[in-house]
């Protein structure tokens, strides 16, 4: 890269370094989403400020945001490398709390710890916005900043993400990088994922060889996540027992017989409804799920009466809290709902916490002699939500609340566990019969 006109006349500055072929996959991607990430040292941080300084020697005057949770992480983690590594090309800023090229071009440096922090970007413009450690981002900061991705200049609309698996945005993150379901708005050609591994970066291990082996030494599901860059385990998982290998299973495969219920969660951001089933052993499969934000608790129950629609649902176990009167109407939720048309008759679910996660943990443990829990396929949310659910950061056997958005399904199988109905009894032959008489007729 060459730095081609500086203050003092015109110069020639070359930057020595060459990326890895993963690290180059990551300068050429033109998505506007781009995530850069996976195990830990995989280089992306040196990437991410290569690539951005590449932006602002190419766009005279181009605005460009670098994010990290705390400003002392980021002053650490990318300021002072900045400086090192460009320090002919950039004048670092205090007061303005930038990184300042010499055609007008910056990097404003911004942090982001909590939903105030958040708020300070709405209104802002960014041609280009680098997150790092984007995990550590709820999905709503994140909204945000894609909000402050805009301007009226013929730039290019970028976004670059560095991550590694867990934190309270892995959820998002594996949603729209790893598995790529979308919801509506979200364009599948916006998101690409570039994969990084330690092995990838040959620099760090003729560095530091020992690395591998520290990261090898590693519990088994931390060792999967740092070294091997697994989004399907990491540390703080609250349900680390989920595995869709065992628990998921085809909508044909589900026996019949069984006695149905449903469970739901319901607010106003969304309604998480599980149509259940329970066999004659005591095994629990989530049959189909019905999950939906911004419904009134009208529309709430008209989607719960469609999902029951033609299956027998006995109950309908519900948060207590719908039994509370509403003070703009003086009805309780209960009563709105249950007077919906093929509403099944609701109960007040056991809503208690802890036990609630340890009877789930339980269905959810394959030990011999003890009830387990089969999702089917199809319900494609719980499946995303379950294994994604944190551990409380203060409260070691209840899950975080945090991101709330992966936090409904899970409920309401929480719900489903501590009011499960009882088994089907088989139906067995009357133990009695008429005795023939012998050599008669029928109608004697």
């Amino acid at each position: 890269m060459k730095k081609r006109k500086k203050k003092q006349g015109a110069v020639d500055l070359t930057i020595s370094g060459t990326p890895t072929p993963r690290q180059q996959a990551f300068f050429d991607s033109r998505a506007r989403f781009t995530a850069y990430g996976g195990a830990r040292g995989g280089g992306k941080s040196w990437a991410l400020r290569r690539k951005l300084c590449a932006m602002c020697l190419r766009y005279p005057e181009i605005r460009c945001l670098l994010v990290r949770r705390s400003f002392d992480e980021l002053k650490a983690n990318h300021v002072l490398p900045f400086l090192r590594e460009y320090g002919q090309l950039v004048t670092y800023s205090e007061s303005a709390k930038a990184l300042l090229f010499p055609n007008g071009s910056r990097i404003d440096l911004g942090y982001c710890s909590s939903d105030r922090d958040v708020l300070r970007y709405q209104g802002q413009e960014y041609d280009v916005i680098a997150i790092d450690e984007a995990t550590h981002l709820s999905e709503y900061r994140f909204s945000i900043f894609k909000a402050c991705l805009r301007g009226v200049r013929h730039y290019p609309r970028r976004m670059y993400l560095t991550c590694n698996p867990g934190g309270i945005g892995h959820a998002w993150v594996k949603r729209l990088f790893i598995d790529r379901s979308f919801r509506a708005g979200e364009r599948p050609e916006d998101y690409a994922f570039i994969p990084a591994l330690v092995y990838d970066n040959q620099a760090l291990l003729d560095a530091d060889p020992d690395y591998i082996h520290s990261l090898e030494s590693l519990p088994p599901r931390l060792r999967d996540a740092w070294l091997l860059g697994r989004w399907d385990v990491f540390e703080g998982q609250f349900f680390p027992e989920f595995d869709e290998t065992v628990h998921v299973l085809s909508p044909y495969a589900i026996p019949k017989g069984l006695k149905h219920f449903v469970a739901l969660d319901y607010g106003f951001d969304m309604l998480a409804a599980l149509l259940m089933g329970i066999d004659e052993e005591g095994n629990l499969y989530c049959l189909g799920e019905h999950c939906e934000s911004d419904l009134t608790l009208t529309e709430a129950a008209e989607a719960v009466a469609t999902l029951c629609r033609g299956v027998s649902v006995e109950c309908a176990v519900a948060s207590p809290d719908l039994w509370n009167r509403r003070q703009d109407s003086g009805r309780s939720g209960f009563e709105l709902m249950q007077a919906v048309r093929g509403m099944p008759p609701m109960l007040a679910a056991d809503n208690r916490r802890i036990a609630g996660w340890r009877i789930l943990r339980e269905y959810l443990s394959e030990e011999a002699n003890t009830p387990h829990l089969r999702i089917s396929s199809n319900c494609h949310e719980l499946i995303r939500c379950l294994p994604a659910l944190l551990c409380h950061k203060e409260r070691t056997e209840d899950a975080s609340s945090e991101p709330h958005g992966i936090t409904h399904a899970p409920e309401a199988l929480r719900y489903a566990v501590m009011s499960r109905l009882p088994p089907p009894k088989t139906e067995t032959e009357l133990p009695f019969r008429f005795k023939k008489r012998p050599n008669s007729l029928f109608f004697d």
